[in-house]
């Protein structure tokens, strides 16, 4: 981490170097890692925050360009993408909490816009048909929300004003002020019990594929798979064939490939709802980014620790 010192951040974009209030000790460059920065200005870098939805890697190899670097923050909770390409030396912290609201108001909205039938009622519209059917409530359905961090906390505390059985799993067992929290062995027993699972576990080797041709099989039928994860934690050629089927349905914000193309079959399978990676970029996303980096680079000038670091390169 920087010692204090006159330091220089980069900030991603002009509405970021606008709000913020730069801290005695910092100069603030805005930077989105575009391009090169110029030789003078690189030279003297020593953190800097990520723009939102980069992935490509080029935009962080331009990270090794800078030698004085040595912290970076991301604008996203997930940061697997980008610790292959960071430089030795760094401190990486990612955005625990910027978009839990985000993330927990779209996984709610797919879970009712699937069960109440929604996507079917906007296609009808289309073609000004008037059909009522009895839809599935989300009262009274039992819903595993797979991974309990900070999302997935958030996802939970949402759920219970709609009156439903909350089933809470993670990594590990434990009990929390909010209730019981199951481990990932249970599952097995888990999963025949519920009608909605939510997946949102961070990608890790341990969770790629996680929602497999087993793990879906034990699924009761009629069930619901919501994932605002990653897209990888889903394979998708069991998901695909268990829509197939009928016997499941699915509301996707993540898919495995992504971007997906727009000849995949994901797209024409029956029974899912598709949204393009959405649930963290919203109207909440600025303001609580800024509120997060404004405070880092006031941690940065006292000398204090980091919040949110995930890893040190």
């Amino acid at each position: 981490m920087p010692t204090p010192h006159s330091l220089t951040v980069t900030v991603p974009d002009a509405a970021t170097l606008v709000d913020l209030r730069a801290p005695a000790g910092i100069r603030l460059v805005e930077w989105g890692l575009a391009a090169d920065l110029p030789a003078d200005v690189a030279s003297v870098v020593d953190a800097v925050v990520a723009p939102h939805g980069l992935v490509d890697p080029t935009g962080f190899a331009r990270l090794h360009r800078l030698p004085r670097l040595s912290y970076v923050q991301l604008p996203s909770a997930g940061y697997e993408h980008v610790l292959p390409h960071l430089p030795r030396g760094i401190t990486l912290a990612n955005a625990r909490g910027v978009h839990d609201d985000e993330t927990a108001e779209l996984a709610i909205g797919l879970v009712l816009a699937s069960l109440r039938g929604l996507d079917v009622c906007l296609r009808q519209q289309a073609d000004r048909v008037w059909a009522p059917h009895q839809r599935t409530s989300l009262a009274d359905r039992r819903v595993l929300v797979l991974g309990h961090g900070s999302v997935g906390s958030a996802i939970a505390a949402r759920l219970v004003p709609f009156r439903v059985d909350v089933v809470r799993v993670a990594r590990t067992a434990r009990d929390e002020p909010t209730g019981h929290v199951h481990g990932v062995d249970e599952l097995g027993a888990l999963l025949p019990t519920v009608d909605v699972v939510i997946v949102i576990v961070p990608q890790t080797p341990d969770t790629v594929g996680m929602v497999d041709a087993r793990f879906l099989a034990l699924m009761p039928d009629g069930a619901l798979l919501v994932n605002v994860a990653r897209g990888t934690v889903v394979d998708t050629a069991a998901l695909l064939a268990e829509l197939g089927s009928g016997r499941l349905r699915a509301a996707l914000d993540v898919t495995d490939p992504e971007p997906l193309p727009a000849d995949h079959p994901l797209w024409r399978a029956p029974g899912v709802i598709i949204t393009p990676h959405e649930g963290g970029n919203t109207t909440a996303t600025h303001p609580r980014m800024v509120a997060l980096v404004q405070a880092q680079l006031d941690r940065l000038v006292a000398g204090e620790p980091l919040a949110n670091v995930v890893a040190r390169t």
